[in-house]
């Protein structure tokens, strides 16, 4: 149980309503900021603004996947409030006070250096991941297939890198019928691809590798999908890039060479909020009830 535990929860999107619901049954006090327009009841729960919050009772801060912009902005679809996370507002808390966030920056590592707190980045755990990365493969699906004029089956699919969502990608488009060739840069791993049943390549021989394909996916957080490799793509490739921001295509040069480029990092909050939401509170329950 979490009996006298205060978290603050701030911003985000449909997947806090499944940690919300979660804290609550288990006895967390609950304090929200940026949820005025949310009309679901929750029992324990108290909405409130952030200059209202009594940051020295405060345990944990938990932000949204995308934790704060480079001005400590912080992202809600709940609420049209700019709120804004500072160091000020960090520093009141108490000693143990634990920030958890998706991802963070240089402003958030910044105020977690200067207050000397613990940040905890969700995204960068094994278990969330792995799980995320169902929900994301099925999304990826989904958007392949209202992007496209062609089936799955049959079409010729690349996915850039074998992390945990590249290899549930590529197992997922290959159950489809694919056929898929992956590209990464260990050794270790291209032999993984091959064990897999997959056709694997080395990333810098992308541009040779993609002349052919259909849809390309990348899930690299670096470019990789350059100018030079999209000049040789075939102009009716659709390219996902599943990367967080800025992603790993040259969104500019696909749109000048007329290939269908999105980027869509975030995809299990967009397709399965609330299964991406039960992910993100069970591990958190874990955490919030380890001792200080």
């Amino acid at each position: 149980m979490l009996t006298g535990k205060h978290v603050v929860i701030i911003g985000g999107d449909a997947r806090q309503l499944e940690i919300i619901r979660k804290l609550s049954t288990f006895d967390a006090k609950i304090s929200l900021v940026g949820f005025d327009q949310l009309d679901d009841g929750f029992i324990g729960v108290t909405k409130m603004r952030i200059d209202e919050v009594d940051w020295n009772t405060v345990d944990a801060i938990l932000l949204p996947i995308s934790g704060t912009n480079e001005a400590g902005k912080v992202d809600t679809i709940f609420s049209n409030e700019s709120i804004v996370l500072t160091e000020e507002m960090i520093e009141k808390t108490p000693n143990h006070c634990v920030v958890y966030s998706g991802i963070s920056n240089t402003y958030l590592n910044q105020c977690m250096k200067k207050t000397n707190r613990t940040l905890i980045k969700l995204m960068e755990r094994d278990d969330i991941a792995i799980y995320n990365s169902i929900p994301t493969a099925e999304g990826t699906i989904m958007m392949a297939i209202q992007h496209t004029d062609f089936t799955i089956h049959g079409a010729n699919v690349a996915v850039l890198g074998l992390g945990r969502v590249g290899m549930s990608v590529a197992r997922k488009f290959t159950a489809l019928g694919a056929k898929v060739k992956v590209g990464a840069r260990e050794s270790d791993l291209l032999a993984r691809i091959a064990e897999m049943g997959m056709e694997p390549f080395h990333i810098s021989k992308a541009a040779q590798e993609l002349r052919d394909v259909d849809v390309c996916i990348n899930t690299i957080p670096a470019l990789v999908v350059t100018a030079n490799v999209l000049a040789e793509m075939p102009s009716h490739t659709f390219v996902i890039d599943l990367a967080s921001k800025p992603g790993g295509t040259d969104f500019r040069y696909a749109e000048k060479r007329g290939i269908k480029a999105l980027l869509v990092p975030g995809l299990p909050g967009i397709v399965a909020p609330k299964t991406a939401g039960r992910i993100l509170a069970d591990v958190l329950v874990k955490l919030l009830a380890e001792p200080s």
